[in-house]
């Protein structure tokens, strides 16, 4: 796997801007000489008595409050490592994020699926915004503002108990508040599995009855994001587990913004959307706004993960915005695909969809029929 430099990164950096990636890229180098306005703080697991019990334990079916502050502050960082012999206890450990004292989460996903491991296994990659350092280690660099209050808390699905749950949690405390049209941070979980696909009468993706299909306004498109109100879609972690064989990328990317019968952003296959190309042939990448830090093969069984962020560009709405896959041309797949959209809006946001029961969020084959896969699992 391909792991971007410290020069790459400050390139980036230097080459994006500021306005790609928040205040966080404004801090640095430019401005290091500058006097700031907040006051660094750190909310961690540290132990309380000075000892080295560095870590939380979370019982099943426990929640831990990792952080509850009072604002105006803004989280810069967030660093999470877990010991756990649950087996896919990154997807059964959910993360939630709460902003001005609301009772419904302005984030919601497995902690392994906020940081792009959807599949529920762990494995190093590195983009701006998120990245997984070496050993299982889960960084967040999304900024975080909030005015009144911020509430994180992890809660424990599994069966077993989490050994030991380590976190950092970095953010600056102001004494003013953030400007009335600051945006919140939003993240949100979904998944089908499996997607339902409109046929599994065929045999390869380029069947004529197939390749023929006409899909124009979305219908049946995996839904990433549907979000109302005012903000901009900033990007989306997927992970993909195949009922069948074959490629599993031939979907168009179609996002309708502000009530659009119609997609105003319509692209030309999965991998398009992911800055790919040809399948991803050429193997893993890890790139600051793109990659596919996991590649498998065009079988049943076969695990992916692949991400996107809009960070020099990101997609602005004013009434609301739904950002959608094809899964397979005209979504004649039935894969599983798992995913996590973020973006910025003014609150309240949309209520989200409730989170599916942690036994249907564990990556395995359906009996779904077609190419690899018989209906009689």
């Amino acid at each position: 796997m391909r792991i971007p430099s410290a020069k790459s990164m400050l390139l980036a950096i230097l080459l994006i801007g500021p306005a790609a990636f928040g205040q966080s890229l404004s801090d640095w180098l430019g401005d290091l000489p500058r006097p700031k306005d907040y006051v660094q703080k750190r909310i961690s697991s540290y132990d309380r008595t000075g000892a080295n019990d560095d870590s939380r334990p979370i019982d099943p079916g426990q929640t831990l409050t990792l952080l509850d502050e009072k604002g105006p502050g803004e989280i810069t960082h967030v660093w999470i490592t877990i010991a756990s012999g649950e087996k896919y206890h990154l997807k059964k450990l959910v993360l939630r994020m709460y902003w001005d004292g609301e009772s419904d989460p302005s984030v919601e996903a497995p902690v392994g699926d906020f940081f792009g491991l959807g599949n529920g296994e762990y494995f190093m990659y590195e983009s701006l915004p998120l990245q997984v350092g070496s050993a299982k280690a889960l960084n967040s660099f999304f900024p975080m503002p909030f005015n009144k209050s911020a509430r994180i808390t992890v809660t424990n699905e599994g069966s077993r108990k989490v050994d030991a749950f380590y976190y950092n949690i970095d953010m600056r405390a102001y004494s003013h508040p953030f400007p009335p049209d600051t945006y919140y941070f939003h993240a949100e979980y979904r998944q089908c599995a499996p997607c339902q696909g409109w046929t599994n009468d065929w045999q390869s993706n380029g069947d004529k009855q197939v390749d023929g299909k006409k899909n124009l306004d979305g219908e049946g498109n995996y839904v990433f994001l549907e979000a109302t109100g005012r903000g901009h879609f900033v990007g989306v972690t997927q992970s993909i587990f195949q009922n069948q064989d074959d490629w599993w990328g031939e979907g168009d990317d179609m996002i309708f913004v502000d009530g659009e019968r119609l997609p105003s952003i319509n692209g030309t296959g999965s991998e398009d959307y992911y800055l790919g190309a040809w399948g991803f042939d050429a193997g893993p990448t890890d790139y600051l706004l793109f990659g596919v830090p996991v590649k498998g093969d065009h079988v049943a069984g076969a695990r992916w993960s692949v991400y996107r962020f809009h960070l020099d560009s990101p997609i602005p709405y004013t009434k609301s915005i739904r950002v959608t896959i094809e899964h397979g041309h005209a979504n004649h797949r039935s894969d599983n695909f798992y995913s996590v959209a973020y973006w910025y809006q003014a609150e309240p946001h949309r209520k989200f969809p409730s989170l599916p029961p942690v036994d249907t969020r564990l990556p395995r084959i359906y009996p779904v029929g077609g190419p690899g896969n018989s209906s009689k699992f």
